[in-house]
């Protein structure tokens, strides 16, 4: 077996550290002394020897030498385009799509035991700030891991590059010594059959590095354990650790992020991903850019000067019978501008809720992953129009129903064309945000805007805009990223992930931010007590459904009360993209631990309403949750 906490450990002491720049003998002195310290435990196999390996690496990775150095891991010759300067950028992560490649076990089926929580929880570890700053023991000594790992076949680069899926041969990927047969991970990858493709028949290290999520749990080794089957040449390893510590040298691809604001609630801090705490989401109906939510994948995108200067995005109507047009922020600027405020949700918001049904994958998010602006920019019909695009509706007719967009990080996402040109659909090529240029964090220089969707579909730092008979390709459009499984499914293995839809309209939901109780003189209540309850808080449903009523109740749904919507109320029928604010005053009971419970529920025009729990609608992305929300408060 190969255990994994220990290693994990290990490999990310700078990264834990905030990428110190620490001098490597440094490091691998104190990783010797953990080293030196250990005791013995059954699960050790091979712990040591990826220690060995990897003991004191720093965790930085730069983008262009991510590039530069990637043919190095792969005799097949894997590199990435990098063709110009606004595309050298994305460019970069053309060989760094491997995220989520342990999570992928609940999905392809319990090859070697692989177990539904070990892989359900993949995803949700804690941010890297979290981790412990201690390695935990390690479990045997050199000598035992030696002779152990003697019994395993010695595999070279060359062996497992002819093992890259290439004329029915299976899949196998290398990392820290070890050799992994991968080869059933692969159709049902979280991320995309084609990213983990990238990596066939080489090493994996890049990859890790810049997806640094894989460093903060011992979940990766618990399911690559099951997959391992030998041993990478000494000779082989020796060399790809020497790319490794070159690239690791050169700089680090999260050092010029943008500054946040301290209150954010932060999950993970490389890739950013913070929530608005509750108190703060229903200050402002319009949400300070500072305090907007913020969800990434990968390092934010910096443009030079230069870059800036000469930022387009390319619109492709080839399949049109059109042709590539290049427009510039300026010809953007130059088309009728304007102004649409809505509601931006991550489709993993309040994905805590299910977890406490049963374990997700994904980030374990409160309610404050959604925000809303006035975002001020071009409409997308517009700008589809003035690279050459005559009639929508013939378009269509001829199968070409979707259109896709591209990310300078590589993202890519798209949307049905009667969303993207309907005059009422208010979608816009968005360069302002509340009135000032877009910040970085939220998609400079330009990003998409489509109301009344997943925010997924709103992509940031669009590079590409295209006109296709096919939806975007992809893990974020085509990927179990973005789709639900039913509540009974753990294991994709037999499910057609093609044939399902991915994430899109946005469904009805609302959340308590603020809840107090009155206590009309008295300062102690006991168990059975009646209270007033104010509440406060926020709603909002998808595809501009406008909400009609937000309803709570302080027992359990046995009685109701209406709240007043104080704002957003006012918004046009069917185009109601944000969300709307109410309050409410309500009676509740003490409960016996000395706590009120209360719960909100929202109605929209379509009269969808709140379900009353999460257990019906869980799935194991943790996608959607829409349940009731409840907020218990300490009385006394």
């Amino acid at each position: 077996m190969i255990p994994n906490r220990a290693m994990f450990r290990q490999t990310s002491v700078v990264a834990r550290a905030g990428c110190t720049k620490l001098p490597r003998e440094n490091i691998k002195k104190a990783s010797f002394a953990s080293l030196r310290g250990a005791r013995s435990s059954p699960s050790s196999v091979h712990t040591i020897l990826l220690q060995k390996r990897w003991q004191g690496q720093k965790c930085a990775v730069s983008q262009p030498s991510l590039c530069r150095s990637f043919s190095a891991f792969s005799p097949s010759g894997g590199s990435a385009d990098a063709s110009s300067s606004q595309s050298s950028f994305a460019g970069a992560f053309g060989v760094a799509f491997l995220a989520g490649f342990a999570g992928c076990a609940i999905l392809s089926g319990d090859r070697k035991n692989v177990t539904d929580s070990e892989a359900a929880a993949f995803a949700s570890f804690p941010p890297l700030s979290s981790a412990p700053s201690i390695a935990p023991s390690i479990v045997k000594n050199n000598d035992e891991v030696d002779e152990e790992t003697d019994n395993f076949p010695v595999y070279t680069v060359a062996d497992v590059a002819k093992n890259n899926g290439k004329d029915g041969s299976r899949i196998w990927m290398s990392y820290g010594g070890m050799v992994y047969d991968v080869t059933d991970f692969v159709p049902n990858h979280p991320g995309g059959s084609e990213k983990i493709m990238m990596a066939a028949g080489s090493a994996i290290e890049p990859y890790w590095y810049l997806y640094r999520q894989h460093f903060a749990s011992d979940l990766p080794m618990n399911l690559m354990e099951k997959l391992v089957i030998g041993r990478l040449n000494e000779a082989d390893q020796d060399k790809i650790d020497e790319v490794m510590e070159k690239m690791s040298e050169e700089s680090d691809p999260y050092a010029l992020e943008p500054t946040r604001h301290p209150a954010l609630i932060v999950h993970s801090e490389q890739p950013m991903n913070a929530e608005v705490p509750e108190k703060i989401i229903t200050e402002n109906y319009i949400t300070p850019p500072e305090y907007f939510y913020i969800r990434h994948h990968h390092p934010v995108p910096f443009l030079s000067e230069k870059e800036i200067k000469n930022y387009h995005v390319k619109f492709d109507l080839t399949e049109y019978g059109g042709k590539e047009v290049e427009i510039s922020l300026a010809d953007l600027k130059k088309l009728k501008k304007v102004e649409i405020t809505t509601t931006l949700q991550c489709s993993g918001n309040r994905r805590s809720g299910f977890n406490e049904v049963k374990k997700t994958s994904g980030t374990s998010w409160g309610q404050g992953a959604l925000s809303t602006a006035k975002w001020g920019g071009a409409r997308l019909k517009d700008v589809l129009e003035l690279a050459g695009l005559k009639d929508a509706i013939a378009a269509e007719d001829e199968g070409l129903e979707h259109v896709r967009f591209e990310s300078l990080d590589g993202m890519k996402s798209s949307i049905r064309i009667d969303k993207a040109m309907n005059p009422y659909g208010d979608c816009i090529l968005a360069y302002e945000m509340n009135g000032e240029p877009l910040p970085r964090d939220h998609g400079f220089p330009v990003r998409v805007i489509v109301p009344g969707y997943s925010a997924v579909r709103n992509v940031k730092w669009v590079s590409k805009v295209q006109l296709s008979k096919a939806e975007a390709e992809g893990p974020w459009q085509r990927g179990l990223n973005y789709k639900t499984l039913p509540p009974s499914v753990t294991d994709a293995k037999s499910i057609d992930i093609d044939s399902m839809p991915s994430m899109m309209i946005g469904s009805v939901f609302s959340g308590i931010t603020s809840a107090e109780v009155s206590k009309k003189g008295r300062a102690l209540y006991n168990a059975g007590d009646n209270v007033m309850v104010k509440a406060s808080g926020w709603a909002w449903a998808g595809g501009g459904r406008n909400i009609v009523r937000v309803d709570l109740t302080g027992d359990k749904g046995k009685t109701w009360a209406t709240a007043d919507i104080k704002q957003g109320n006012d918004q046009k029928y069917g185009r109601a993209w944000a969300w709307v604010f109410w309050s409410c005053e309500l009676p509740a009971t003490v409960g016996e631990n000395g706590t009120v419970e209360i719960h909100s529920k929202a109605l929209d025009i379509a009269f969808n309403v709140q379900p009353e729990n999460c257990s019906h609608t869980w799935n194991v992305r943790g996608l959607g949750n829409n349940s009731w929300y409840r907020k218990i408060i300490a009385v006394n």
